[in-house]
């Protein structure tokens, strides 16, 4: 019987040591996606796509491996939680900046802490908040790609319209959302391409294969594409089982689906 005891203690020790492996990943997963509406004049574009980064702080292995190959860096929400130091944050959108121009998407955890300071620390960093707005790009034949984004669904902040009304009508959209669930509000006709989100951590520990929500993936839906990402960090214990950090690089280009 003590060697049971003894046994099942290395095993869960094991699987303990496993999970915070997992939860501390610096993992960067490529994608590469093709849309036969995407302006040939872009050639392409690379987006780096992180979520849910809460307490953590980002690696300069990852910020290393994106910088040079990223045109835009995209925050989907959950940049920090309450009880994490501003100086964190500081630090982790100082590293994204070496990478390229940031955008932000505003996620629950993000409104529990002081979010107006946090707002002025975006500001101050040069971080462009899309909040219901959007940004344009245009390539030098003047094709345009639009960059959205919406506030936090979860608190119906979100207005989805207000962003589709200041992006170009005519451009290849890009919609950056903390919730998956803003799919539900996207209409043919809204031309979204794509869209970046989180907030479900992929379920973050699956037990027996079992979690509350599915681990993230990349899905084509009747309306647009979507990609769910695991996320960075993690919420509650600081363990990840069956779905381990990430974060993406997404090269978009003309090109069959």
């Amino acid at each position: 019987m003590g060697y049971i005891i003894v046994l099942l203690l290395i095993v869960g020790a094991a699987l303990i040591l496993y999970m915070v492996k997992e939860a501390f990943k610096n993992q960067l997963v490529h994608h590469e996606m093709a849309f036969e509406d995407f302006p040939s004049s872009f050639g392409s574009v690379s987006v780096f796509f992180i979520s849910d980064i809460h307490k953590r702080l980002i690696s300069d292995e990852i910020i290393n491996n994106v910088t040079g190959k990223a045109d835009i860096i995209v925050i989907g929400g959950d940049l920090t939680e309450k009880s994490v130091p501003f100086e964190r944050v500081k630090k982790n959108l100082e590293k994204l900046k070496k990478a390229g121009p940031v955008y932000f998407v505003w996620g629950n955890n993000d409104y529990e802490t002081d979010y107006r300071k946090l707002d002025a620390i975006l500001l101050d960093s040069g971080v462009k908040v899309l909040a219901n707005t959007a940004a344009t790009f245009e390539s030098v034949d003047g094709d345009k790609l639009s960059l959205l984004g919406v506030d936090d669904l979860n608190q119906e902040r979100d207005r989805l319209d207000l962003a589709l009304l200041d992006a170009e009508e005519k451009s290849f959209k890009i919609l950056a959302s903390h919730y998956p669930d803003i799919t539900d509000k996207i209409l043919p006709e809204h031309n979204i391409r794509l869209v970046l989100s989180g907030h479900t951590h992929g379920g973050q520990i699956h037990i027996l294969g079992y979690s509350p929500f599915e681990a993230g993936k990349v899905e084509k839906l009747e309306n647009t594409t979507l990609l769910i990402s695991n996320g960075y960090g993690t919420t509650g214990v600081p363990l990840r089982l069956g779905a381990p950090a990430q974060c993406h690089l997404i090269t978009i280009k003309k090109g069959q689906q």
